[in-house]
């Protein structure tokens, strides 16, 4: 007799099984699962064991197999639904007979509440597992309404915690397995926090009948794992939760239908690869991937705990290969060509350091000339009535670091249809072409990040290099991607900075939006550091401005870089004109 059997459905209270070890003890112990699957159900079933050795068994094996339903099809042979359950040989009976009625019960609850054969054209393998995953745990609750008992059932076979640190696709459908089945637990990790609010709201909105409403919030739950980078091997991926079947049931594939040679398949424990399997997915790797070249690590603050972060990020300085033919610079926008005539003007102001010697009147008395006038006295010659020091006009030592900002968002289309990206490449452009022409030293680095695991830094020209053709090749080639963690960027342009020879050093970042990263999910804690890594800058005589093309950017850009060290560029096409401005008022100390 089954444990818990509290289904609160008379026709199906109880069941009665004989198990034993005799030799008709198997047939026995299927018939009566099938007795539970029509019961359940209430329609015929037929359920059959999948063939599988006992290695490969959801109880401890290295490769688990799934039950796998079958939808009745005219076409075929099989009139009914055919539920094929692992055969789990070797398995002690009351732990074998306890994950086959949670996998009954499972598959029952999709027979009963599920559309079946959905297309499965228009998604990826991730977002197919996610909107699966959904609707388990949707058709489990309608079930455990009708049947509380089941719930029991379920819970035992319910997919383990996962360690904090793991952060595979795996481990993220488990979480999301268990915090939508234990509805008083609570996750601190957001996407799994995120994906309990949403299923709750639209529990409580629109009922656990509304497919759809399920199926919107799986496609927001996959969008934000491909945004976050978690991949998928979509070849041996399985549900983590060993009670869950395959989801085969739930798709209909193109070009594959589920035919006699499928199920033949299926018996054998062979499954052909899932749709869109070895198609591009945006969880695939760009092919353009950075060359390392040196690992730097620095601090990040913590305004909650008000405290530094020792060795937290790690800044990767590499180079970008550039694949296919380059653009030269004849190549470039005519909108950069339109702009050519725009240079930086040559700073010149009254500089204190820089002394005229031998004046007729000054604020100082010149030493070496008063020396030789006495000299000249006692040799009873003429001497040089120029004996004074005043400060002249000449060019103040200048280095100015420009960093610009390359995550994903620069890639997004403007009002006339060319990225931010594109306009970023022109600016860079200009101000190369302007380093031999009006500043000391200029430098124009460019970052993005992937985590404080990886910061990635560019030095795409660096401080007295002349602007080449690699140089233009090598700024054309530019990509944007992954997320901004402005605080390690700036830590790291500060010490280069600081390697420069004594005068101004001015750096000036340009950017699109706030400081964000995937493995960040309080706002304020990236601007917070930034703001942090501005002050200690300025303390170590470092001036940090910032150009932003955010229009909504007034309140966090002015917190990190303070009241008259920032401005915002509204319409993108402005961005080369703007940062001319405002990198010779910088070169000119204003």
């Amino acid at each position: 007799m089954f444990p818990d059997l509290a289904l609160g459905k008379p026709e199906v209270r109880q069941i009665p099984l004989h198990l034993d070890n005799r030799a008709d003890g198997d047939e026995r112990y299927w018939h009566g699962l099938g007795l539970l699957a029509c019961g359940l159900a209430l329609e015929p079933i037929q359920v059959q064991p999948l063939l599988v050795t006992a290695s490969a068994s959801p109880l401890g094996g290295a490769a688990p197999i799934r039950a796998v339903l079958v939808a009745a099809q005219e076409n075929l042979s099989a009139a009914t639904p055919r539920l094929l359950l692992p055969s789990l040989e070797g398995a002690a009976l009351q732990p074998r007979m306890s994950l086959h009625v949670a996998m009954i019960a499972h598959a029952v609850a999709h027979l009963r509440y599920s559309p079946v054969g959905q297309p499965s054209s228009a998604l990826k393998p991730m977002g197919m597992t996610v909107v699966s995953a959904i609707e388990d745990a949707r058709v489990e609750r309608l079930l455990m309404r009708a049947y509380p008992g089941v719930r029991g059932w379920f819970g035992a076979h319910l997919a383990a915690e996962p360690d904090p640190s793991d952060l595979t696709f795996r481990a993220f459908m488990a979480r999301l397995d268990r915090i939508l089945f234990c509805t008083a637990s609570s996750s601190s990790n957001h996407w799994v926090s995120k994906a309990q609010e949403l299923f709750e709201r639209t529990v409580g909105e629109h009922g656990l009948e509304d497919y759809t409403a399920f199926r919107a919030i799986a496609s927001i739950l996959a969008n934000d794992l491909g945004q976050m980078r978690v991949r998928m091997d979509p070849q041996h991926y399985v549900v983590p939760s060993p009670f869950r079947d395959d989801n085969s049931y739930l798709w209909q594939h193109p070009e594959s239908e589920l035919g006699d040679e499928a199920l033949a398949l299926q018996q054998t424990g062979a499954r052909p690869p899932p749709a869109g399997a070895g198609s591009s997915t945006s969880e695939e790797v760009s092919p353009s991937q950075p060359l390392d070249l040196v690992r730097y690590t620095y601090p990040e603050w913590d305004h909650k705990i008000e405290r530094m972060k020792a060795d937290w990020c790690t800044v990767i300085e590499g180079h970008f290969t550039r694949q296919g033919s380059s653009q030269s610079q004849d190549n470039m926008p005519q909108a950069a060509l339109r702009m050519a005539n725009l240079r930086l003007r040559h700073a010149r102001q009254l500089d204190r350091r820089h002394s005229l010697r031998r004046q007729w009147e000054g604020d100082e008395l010149d030493l070496n000339a008063a020396i030789e006038v006495q000299v000249s006295r006692r040799m009873d010659l003429q001497p040089d009535p120029r004996l004074f020091l005043r400060a002249g006009c000449g060019p103040r030592p200048t280095s100015l670091l420009v960093l610009m900002d390359l995550s994903e968002s620069v890639n997004r289309q403007a009002a006339n249809g060319l990225a931010l990206l594109d306009v970023e490449k022109q600016a860079a452009m200009l101000l190369a072409q302007s380093a031999t022409q009006g500043l000391d030293r200029l430098a124009i680095h460019a970052f993005s990040s992937n985590t404080r695991a990886q910061v990635n830094y560019d030095r795409v020209l660096d401080f007295g290099e002349p602007c080449t053709t690699v140089v233009a090749d090598f700024i054309n080639a530019l990509q944007g991607r992954y997320s901004t963690r402005l605080g390690a960027a700036l830590r790291h342009a500060s010490e280069l900075l600081l390697s420069e020879p004594e005068g101004q050093r001015t750096m000036l970042v340009i950017t699109d939006g706030e400081p964000s990263d995937i493995d960040v999910h309080d706002r304020r804690y990236l601007i917070e550091d930034a703001r942090q890594a501005v002050l200690v800058a300025r303390q170590a005589g470092i001036r940090i401005c910032c150009l932003s093309v955010d229009e909504q950017a007034d309140d966090y850009v002015r917190h990190i870089f303070g009241w008259r060290n920032f401005s915002i560029a509204a319409d993108p096409q402005h961005l080369p004109q703007r940062l001319a401005h405002m990198s010779a008022r910088l070169a000119a100390g204003r």
